[in-house]
């Protein structure tokens, strides 16, 4: 994927951070809660999700009737991050940045993977979402501290979370008005319909169970009843342009014709959107199937299969037995396949979790093993052993592969474990099958790479045919 040059492009949407002084304060809860308040007024709603989380990102796309993109610093560098969110909230009346952990957490002692930088990097303010449980003065400390910690940081505003009553609100907000400079943007109160079910890997994604689509709603409600929404607007007026040194994808190469099965149900739905773009751009075709449902693969000449749960459905995988005959037989006449985490489970012989085994595709040798503890969780950064190149990506897992046969590995492990800690990148016959998730902005070649593997198949293919 390449992008085009348009050193003209400058930005100025409105736009704001949701951030939170540490992980669980509540930041999801109110970004959803806002998107659908405002979305619900009418206005264009562009969410982000900063870091690579797929799951949040769903929430929010079903908040706003429009694709939730994520911001990571880490996989992106500060242009790419720049340019997708000037692609992406161009046509929108106001864009919902929804930070991850606290403020200013990150990778490294600078803080240059922060949400603070990202707030840095985009020029926006940012809305501190506390939690105020067994709170009350000690909440002007809090949030000064914040506030000073780095000072051109624009904490524009704080709304109270998990506030027990109107005493408990009075008392915190006079502590903020006698210490605090910062305005309240709003007082939720606790509540346990405010919840969002969660699992090993976090929340339940959004598109798994369509009873889950009420609780947006009422999060929706909830926030818009206590949260002063017009305050919000005008904060996120608050923002100065930048330049965009590039402003749409632009395919570095064209290959009409080519048709891609991407596996999209509620076993595997992880994927950047970026991602499925990348390979569009290049003149393929998407062509979506079910792995619960479909018995047999669509016409296609190549296979994505992203990240999920597969062990959660694993009955139902185990079950659909012609569909992993179907992609056991396109793997062993050497088909282009690609893989990430749970698509590398579902390629192995089995899943085995709870002390139950279900049979899976086969066409990696190797099992795959579900552990209480996890196995991995973080950001990777890979060397192509072709190529040389350092492609960066993220992992998170509770799985670890077993019984592992005679393959070849594309990838060395520079930062993260990926398959043994040194190697990740399982390539076996025309499959590539890894641990980590990538992004075609921390993988530039990734998309083209993929095209280029299902350009040469057709060809041999043809020729095979033609002798």
């Amino acid at each position: 994927m390449s992008l085009s040059m348009s050193p003209n492009n400058s930005l100025s949407a409105q736009r704001i951070v949701i951030s939170a002084p540490h992980g669980r304060s509540g930041k999801t809860t109110v970004s959803i809660g806002l998107s659908s308040a405002l979305s619900r007024r009418g206005l264009r709603v562009q969410p982000f999700k900063k870091g690579p989380d797929y799951i949040d990102t769903s929430w929010l796309s079903f908040a706003t009737k429009t694709q939730s993109r994520n911001l990571d610093l880490f996989m992106m560098r500060e242009d790419g991050v720049k340019n997708l969110f000037g692609m992406a909230s161009q046509y929108a009346d106001i864009s919902i940045i929804e930070g991850n952990t606290g403020l200013y957490d990150s990778v490294d002692i600078e803080g240059k993977n922060s949400t603070a930088n990202l707030a840095r990097v985009l020029d926006a303010p940012v809305i501190l979402v506390v939690d105020t449980a067994r709170m009350t003065r000690s909440i002007a400390a809090l949030v000064n501290g914040y506030m000073n910690f780095e000072p051109d940081i624009k904490i524009s505003g704080v709304i109270l979370n998990n506030v027990s009553g109107s005493r408990h609100e009075a008392k915190l907000r006079a502590a903020l008005e006698h210490y605090s400079a910062v305005e309240v943007l709003g007082s939720i109160p606790r509540s346990p319909s405010l919840g969002i079910p969660e699992r090993h890997l976090g929340l339940i994604p959004q598109g798994e169970n369509s009873e889950l689509l009420s609780v947006i709603e009422n999060i929706g409600d909830i926030v818009e009843v206590n949260v002063n929404i017009d305050r919000i607007i005008e904060v996120s007026k608050n923002v100065s342009s930048f330049q965009l040194s590039a402003f749409s994808f632009q395919p570095a190469i064209s290959k009409s014709g080519i048709k891609i099965g991407v596996a999209m149900d509620r076993a595997f739905s992880f994927y950047y959107p970026e991602n499925l773009e990348a390979l569009k751009n290049t003149g393929a075709e998407i062509i979506f199937f079910n792995t619960l449902e479909d018995r047999y693969l669509p016409d296609i000449d190549a296979l994505y299969i992203g990240g999920g749960f597969p062990e959660v459905f694993m009955d139902e995988l185990d079950g659909n037995e012609s569909l992993r005959r179907d992609i056991k037989n396109a793997v062993e006449n050497h088909m282009p396949v690609y893989a990430e985490c749970g698509g590398l489970m579902y390629l192995s012989r089995s899943i085995t979790w709870s002390g139950k085994t279900r049979k899976m595709v086969g066409a990696i040798p190797c099992d795959t093993e579900m552990t209480k503890r996890l196995q991995a969780h973080g950001y990777v950064i890979l060397q192509d052993k072709v190529s040389g190149l350092e492609i960066r990506g993220h992992e998170f897992h509770y799985s670890r592969i077993r019984n592992l046969g005679d393959v070849n590995f594309l990838y060395k492990v520079i930062r993260g474990k990926g398959i043994d800690g040194q190697h990740d990148g399982i390539a076996y016959k025309n499959v590539i099958a890894s641990y980590s998730h990538l992004h075609t902005m921390g993988a530039p070649q990734w998309a083209e790479d993929f095209i280029d593997r299902i350009v040469n198949h057709k060809q041999r293919y043809r020729y095979k045919m033609a002798v």
